[in-house]
């Protein structure tokens, strides 16, 4: 490998590595360490705090999916500034006017969804 390829690449490596160790552990870890002892009381569904009655092909509200597709839809515009920010004194100006219009542009779309009442849990 070209040391400035790896200049470029090592750390996203070692961040990479790094977190997959973590996650490797932390599944290691609470497997020996955790309690196995199976009971009807653990074999229950429990879901919010409730025990689930009546049938599980209930309908569910249009809500849910509306603030799910948010969280993605913002999740990934916060995605995209991790690579800008890296990146940033490289490009002057022009990398700030470009993320500055991206971000008018999401926040139009955020205040769109809010006038149509997509955020709106009362109804």
């Amino acid at each position: 490998m070209n040391s400035n390829y790896l200049d470029y690449y090592g750390p996203l490596l070692l961040m990479f590595i790094l977190s997959c160790g973590l996650a490797g552990v932390l599944v290691l870890a609470s497997a020996i360490i955790g309690k196995h002892k199976r009971s009807r009381e653990k074999d229950q569904p429990y879901e919010c705090g409730m025990r689930p009655t009546g049938d599980a092909r209930q309908p569910i509200s249009v809500q849910f999916y509306m603030v799910g597709l948010l969280f993605i839809l913002f999740d990934i515009e916060a995605i995209f500034l991790y690579p800008w920010a890296l990146i940033y004194g490289d490009l002057k100006v022009f990398g700030f006017v470009e993320m500055l219009l991206y971000i008018i542009i999401l926040l139009a779309g955020y205040i769109f969804l809010w006038k149509k009442g997509a955020l709106d849990w009362t109804h």
